[in-house]
């Protein structure tokens, strides 16, 4: 299968674009990295590297090894623009998340929601995460007007995680973890045309995250062909069950 990951040109969440990426391709899957301009070579945050607060809060050693190797991969310097990409020729569609604000480049590209919505058209799998949900809430269902997740359910950043990320972290890097006014989770359920039905906030978690081995403490939303996840403490079950969608025969 080949899979479509667009990210901006840098600050997208360490966790959110390797872990999903290794998994698949240690699955045997393709994953095409696609950026703004063609062959740009993307970044992640940095702090999630080095760690937000005092070596702290960043993300966790495996899915680093990860990044490592995804920016070793010949596919992370040869990235198709978003503009050009067929997105016919893709089973799949991925977005991460990121809180910094490079992610605006991503997240408020009437561009690359273009493509989305095309590629949301085809009823293939989508899996978003984190921030990268919004992508999808701003995208627009040209048959209704309203959003692709009108009637779907849906997780996102919860506000709490993101009102408490941020309230930790404010004293030192100001509004890094804001990026945009609204909290993600608002501008999410406005999208909805029955917040209180179609939302799921999952259980409450501040820090324990799923991990290889263990998804006690990660949360996904399937509906149809369509996951979703809250933060990167959900990566490893979300690319687990995004995995499945893929491999799943036509129609199940």
């Amino acid at each position: 299968m080949r899979v479509l990951m667009p990210l901006p040109d840098h600050d997208f969440d360490v966790t959110e674009a390797a872990v999903p990426w290794r998994l698949l391709t240690d699955a045997g899957h393709e994953v095409v990295i696609a950026t703004e301009r063609a062959g740009t070579r993307p970044a992640a945050d940095p702090r999630l590297l080095t760690g937000v607060l005092f070596g702290q809060l960043g993300a966790e050693d495996e899915p680093k090894r990860f990044y490592e190797q995804l920016t070793a991969a010949p596919e992370f310097g040869a990235t198709a623009a978003w503009s050009d990409v067929d997105v016919t020729a893709y089973d799949g569609l991925l977005l991460p998340g990121g809180h910094a604000p490079g992610m605006r480049q991503y997240l408020g590209s009437a561009e690359l929601r273009e493509q989305v919505a095309r590629f949301w058209a085809l009823g293939r799998p989508v899996g978003a995460i984190c921030h990268g949900v919004l992508v999808l809430a701003r995208t627009q269902d040209p048959g209704t007007g309203g959003s692709v997740l009108a009637g779907r359910r849906t997780t996102c950043l919860p506000k709490y995680m993101e009102r408490t990320a941020y309230l930790t972290t404010a004293w030192r890097l100001g509004r890094y973890y804001r990026t945009y006014p609204a909290y993600v989770e608002d501008e999410v359920r406005s999208a909805l045309a029955d917040p209180a039905a179609q939302f799921e906030r999952g259980p409450r978690e501040l820090t324990r995250r799923g991990t290889a081995v263990d998804d006690t403490h990660a949360f996904v939303v399937q509906d149809g062909t369509y996951l979703s996840a809250r933060w990167p403490g959900d990566a490893y079950l979300f690319a687990r069950r995004y995995r499945d969608l893929l491999e799943a025969p036509a129609g199940a």
